[in-house]
C-alpha cells in the first residue's frame, strides 16, 4: 500500500469511520473518469482543487462536486486573500499527495478547506484516496466533519 493511501486510510480510521478505499481498476485522475469507473453521477465525485494563497503561500483546498467549476473571485473571497495556481511541488510539499490523487483528508499538516454545498445533496459522495486509482465512499456530513472544511459558495 502506498504511503499516501495509508495516510488516507489511517485518517478515516482515526476519525472512527469504517471506510475502506477501493481500487477502481483504472486511473481516475479526472472526476469524469472516476464517475465512469464507479457508475455514479458526476457531481457525486468530490474534486480536491488546490490553490496557493498569494499572501500566505499556503495551500488552500476547495472540495467541489465533479461537475462544478471553482469561481476564482468567489474562492478568493472565501480564502480572504488572492489566489494563485498551485504547482505540483507546492501540492506535494503541503498535502503529501500528487496531482490526480489529492485526498480531502490525510494531509501532511492542517490545511484550510472549503466545501461545495452541491455535495450535501447526495447521501454518498466519492473522493480520491491518495492515488489516481483509489477512492472512498463517504457521507457529505462525515467528510465535512473530518476534513474541517467550511460549506461555502465558491462555484460557478
Amino acid at each position: 500500500m502506498s504511503k499516501s493511501l495509508t495516510r488516507v486510510t489511517r485518517a478515516l480510521s482515526d476519525a472512527g469511520l469504517d471506510i475502506t478505499p477501493i481500487d477502481v481498476g483504472a486511473e481516475a485522475r479526472t472526476a469524469q473518469q472516476a464517475a465512469d469507473a464507479l457508475g455514479c453521477a458526476l457531481d457525486q465525485i468530490t474534486k480536491s482543487i488546490i490553490f496557493a494563497g498569494a499572501t500566505s503561500g499556503s495551500a488552500i483546498l476547495f472540495l467541489t462536486a465533479g461537475g462544478n467549476q471553482v469561481d476564482n473571485g468567489k474562492a478568493r473571497a472565501c480564502a480572504g486573500e488572492p489566489l494563485e495556481r498551485a504547482d505540483a511541488a507546492l501540492i506535494r510539499a503541503q498535502t503529501g499527495f500528487a496531482i490526480g490523487g489529492v485526498a480531502p483528508v490525510g494531509h501532511l499538516g492542517p490545511i484550510r478547506a472549503f466545501f461545495d454545498r452541491r455535495l450535501t445533496e447526495f447521501d454518498v459522495i466519492w473522493a480520491a484516496a491518495g492515488t489516481p486509482r483509489h477512492v472512498f465512499a463517504i457521507s457529505p456530513t462525515d467528510l465535512l466533519k473530518i476534513s474541517g472544511a467550511e460549506v461555502s459558495d465558491f462555484t460557478t
